[in-house]
C-alpha cells in the first residue's frame, strides 16, 4: 500500500510556522509519515490547491488518502485512529 493511499503525507513548505508547529508536535508521537515540500514538487502544490480552495494552504495532510487542511495534532491523530489505526501501533 503506498503512502498516498494508506499512510500519512504532510504537505509543507519552508518558513511555514504552522508546518513547523505540527511537525514539532508529531516528533513526540509514534506516527510515521512522509513529508512533501510543495515548493519543490509542483504536483504536490497542485494537489494542495485542489483540496484547499485554490490556495497553497499548508500544512495539508492526507490520512489514508483523505485530505485535511491545516489540522491540529489532535485532529490529525483522530483521523489516523479512524482511518489508519495500524500507523499508531508499535509494530505497524
Amino acid at each position: 500500500m503506498s503512502e498516498e493511499t494508506g499512510g500519512v503525507v504532510i504537505y509543507w513548505r519552508p518558513l511555514c510556522t504552522y508546518c513547523m508547529k505540527l511537525l514539532t508536535q508529531l516528533r513526540f508521537t509514534r506516527l510515521r509519515y512522509t513529508k512533501v515540500n510543495i515548493w519543490r514538487n509542483p504536483d504536490a502544490a497542485a494537489f494542495v490547491r485542489s483540496v484547499a480552495g485554490g490556495n497553497e494552504t499548508v500544512p495539508t495532510v492526507t490520512v489514508a488518502g483523505r485530505a485535511m487542511v491545516n489540522p491540529s495534532k489532535r485532529e490529525l491523530l483522530e483521523a489516523v485512529e479512524a482511518y489508519a489505526p495500524h500507523l499508531l501501533r508499535e509494530n505497524g
